[in-house]
């Protein structure tokens, strides 16, 4: 059996998830990647056959997407000739992270693919939203990647096709320890605008990694150093809390870790407002601003124990082969 791997490249936690996923499905047959799309702060082991443009977006520094730099990214000439050139028949098994050329590309030709992605789970009803309903962003989760068939990864399974996080392997294998430090993953913010409030708690360490920082640097209790994915798992290991966003797997991984976590989502990002309301109901405090408000937020996390028991076994290579069972053209 032929199966393509279809990741969306925009963001660390496609890959992430792919890292556990590729070596599961080389198991039922012969694998084909592909990534479209920039941003991602990690790569793959395995070779990638398809690499392309794609749609991305560009975070920002100032807590939301760099809309003009996304928009000079686009390329709609590009988009339709990279679609065209997918050889869809080929394959036995379309497999789609949110990526949206081979999705659009089946769509178009008729063939069948199954989501297998956290952007899945949105399409039940019961996956929590904020109370502001956002209808054009409801139909960007819907259509952006299109398919035929999903299974969906969240905090919690509101729906019977969806699970519970897929956490790396090397997370797993951490042995969580907390040496009193705090983690911050912010790639939308600016390290200069955090090391402006976090540093006025002197009795705090943090470790800030940056996407906008290539040299390492150390202002005050605040160390900045750019994003590699050792440095980070160990940061993770060890610490008190994370301060981050309102993505999917990073969340999850410090949860998992039984680390407590602070949510700050990206601004006009309504999957990241949808993640940081389910999170929420969980007891995951969230913060929608970083600004004079922000100081008081963070002393009451600090002073507090927000640590919030989950469960999220090891489920992903019976979900792999449930999907390889199911699916195939």
């Amino acid at each position: 059996m032929k199966i393509l791997y279809a990741i969306q490249g925009t963001g660390n936690g496609h890959i992430s998830r792919a890292k556990e996923i590729v070596p599961l499905l080389q198991q039922y047959g012969e694998l084909d990647i592909l990534v479209s799309g920039t941003q991602a702060d990690i790569t793959l082991q395995q070779e990638v056959k398809y690499q392309f443009h794609g749609f991305s977006f560009v975070f920002g520094k100032k807590g939301g997407v760099d809309h003009w730099k996304s928009y000079q990214l686009m390329n709609l000439r590009r988009f339709w000739k990279d679609m065209r050139s997918i050889p869809l028949n080929d394959y036995d098994l379309i497999i789609n992270d949110f990526e949206p050329l081979t999705a659009w590309a089946c769509k178009l030709q008729g063939k069948r693919s199954v989501s297998l992605s956290h952007q899945a789970a949105f399409i039940s009803d019961k996956t929590p939203r904020p109370l502001k309903k956002g209808l054009y962003a409801e139909w960007i989760l819907k259509y952006y990647a299109p398919t035929t068939d999903h299974v969906g990864f969240h905090f919690q399974p509101y729906d019977d096709f969806i699970y519970t996080p897929v956490i790396r392997s090397e997370i797993r294998a951490l042995n969580p320890k907390n040496f009193g430090h705090y983690t911050v993953y912010l790639p939308a913010v600016d390290d200069k605008i955090l090391v402006k409030y976090l540093h006025l708690f002197p009795k705090v360490r943090w470790h800030v990694f940056s996407k906008h920082q290539k040299t390492p640097y150390q202002y005050a209790n605040v160390w900045v150093k750019p994003i590699t994915n050792n440095d980070y798992n160990k940061s993770l290991e060890n610490c008190e809390g994370l301060l981050t966003g309102g993505g999917f797997e990073g969340p999850a991984e410090a949860l998992y870790l039984g680390k407590k976590v602070l949510l700050v989502p990206m601004k006009y990002q309504f999957e990241q407002e949808c993640n940081a309301e389910a999170a929420r109901l969980m007891g995951v405090p969230v913060v929608n601003d970083i600004n004079k408000k922000f100081v008081s937020y963070l002393d009451t996390w600090i002073k507090e124990d927000f640590k919030i028991k989950v469960d999220f076994p090891n489920q992903t290579a019976a979900i792999v082969e449930k999907v390889v069972n199911t699916y195939r053209q």
